[in-house]
């Protein structure tokens, strides 16, 4: 039988149909009992009844995608990890307000249906999702010969949470000898891939180069998936109801301007380079590309993938319970009463938020004698 005028077109809707078989039962495994139905339908539906125990239930919302790192992935033709950094960009920053993730959305657009391929990509997303919690109840895979290579995608996603309104993370909580936690991150996350893209390119390297840092190919290095904080972070926030007064995920624009954006303006917090290594690959990078650091701090997480400023007088106990949860943890900074000349070299506002003035000081701890 003739193809179809739509196939013949370049767009295979069975191709399509063959993915959702192969990702069916990771994505049914993130299910929780509140999801209504299974895939295939118009809508994901999730049962919100149980929002009627809330006393003042506030929805909080984020969207996001990979960014360039999918690039990466395509190159190594490997799939089943690039999910991992969509679930940690787009729940990570719900947690922030003191919410819990509830559920997520997919979308991804290919310049060709290769089922196999599309199903290690959800299978990833569904994977990360289930491990914080999250069910992912929908989402679509969109065809566009002509618009994208055979072999190129894109991929992003958006995400539901809740909270109790008198639970919210507020800058206005944070207050003059709070203490400024960081927990480490995995690598690069998924931030400044148009810069490490570059700069593997000026030094000549491929994604197979062999580098002695590594146990592994550049690529493989390159493309370690984002590490989620949500499911550890949730479960302090119901443990330790006010102990947390914000927190920041840091992405795109590096520690201060994450930081500085969920402080109030009355505050100062000088964060000290001397308490932790940036991890290995962006030592590599800088020094491949004739950076510092310094340099490349506005771009990259430098080894912190979440901050948490917190009550003094528990930070032990949150220390305790994160490191407990599987996360690396350390105080990197405190709070204090912003002066004059607080203002000066310091970030003081990010995403059109005026906040709190920070500033990065010291020189980075070496390897044998800090947190990494």
């Amino acid at each position: 039988m003739d193809k179809s005028p739509y196939a013949a077109s370049g767009v295979d809707t069975s191709a399509g149909d063959r993915a959702v078989e192969l990702m069916k039962k990771a994505v049914s495994a993130s299910h929780s009992s509140r999801v209504v139905g299974g895939l295939g339908g118009f809508a994901g539906l999730y049962d919100a009844s149980f929002l009627s125990s809330y006393r003042h239930p506030v929805l909080a919302t984020s969207t996001d995608g990979v960014g360039t790192k999918v690039a990466i992935a395509q190159a190594l033709d490997i799939h089943n990890t690039i999910g991992y950094d969509l679930v940690g960009m787009v729940v990570d920053d719900i947690v922030v307000a003191g919410a819990t993730p509830l559920f997520m959305t997919d979308y991804i657009a290919c310049g060709v249906v290769v089922p196999e391929r599309i199903a290690a990509i959800v299978e990833g997303i569904a994977q990360a999702a289930t491990e914080c919690g999250v069910s992912l109840i929908g989402g679509e895979t969109a065809e566009h010969p002509g618009l994208l290579g055979p072999d190129e995608y894109d991929v992003a996603g958006a995400a539901t949470g809740v909270v109790e309104h008198d639970q919210m993370l507020r800058s206005e909580t944070v207050v003059p000898g709070d203490v400024v936690l960081a927990l480490s991150s995995s690598g690069l996350h998924s931030n400044g891939f148009s810069l490490v893209r570059k700069i593997v390119a000026d030094a000549g390297w491929s994604y197979d180069t062999e580098i002695p840092d590594f146990s592994g190919p550049l690529g493989v290095e390159l493309l370690e998936p984002t590490r989620l904080y949500t499911k550890a972070l949730v479960g302090v926030l119901s443990a330790h109801p006010g102990a947390i007064r914000v927190l920041s995920h840091v992405t795109g624009g590096g520690i201060a301007q994450n930081l500085s954006r969920v402080l109030p303006p009355h505050v100062a917090v000088d964060v000290d380079r001397s308490t932790w290594t940036p991890t290995p690959i962006m030592q590599v990078l800088a020094r491949a590309a004739g950076f510092d650091l310094e340099r490349v701090e506005d771009t990259w997480n430098m080894g912190i993938g979440m901050l948490a400023v917190v009550d003094q007088a528990r930070a032990a106990d949150i220390t305790q319970a994160l490191e407990n949860s599987g996360h690396t943890t350390w105080q990197v900074g405190e709070v204090r009463e912003i002066s004059a000349a607080d203002h000066e070299g310091a970030v003081t506002s990010a995403k059109g938020v005026e906040g709190g003035a920070v500033t990065l000081v010291s020189g980075y701890a070496d390897s044998s004698s800090a947190r990494s």
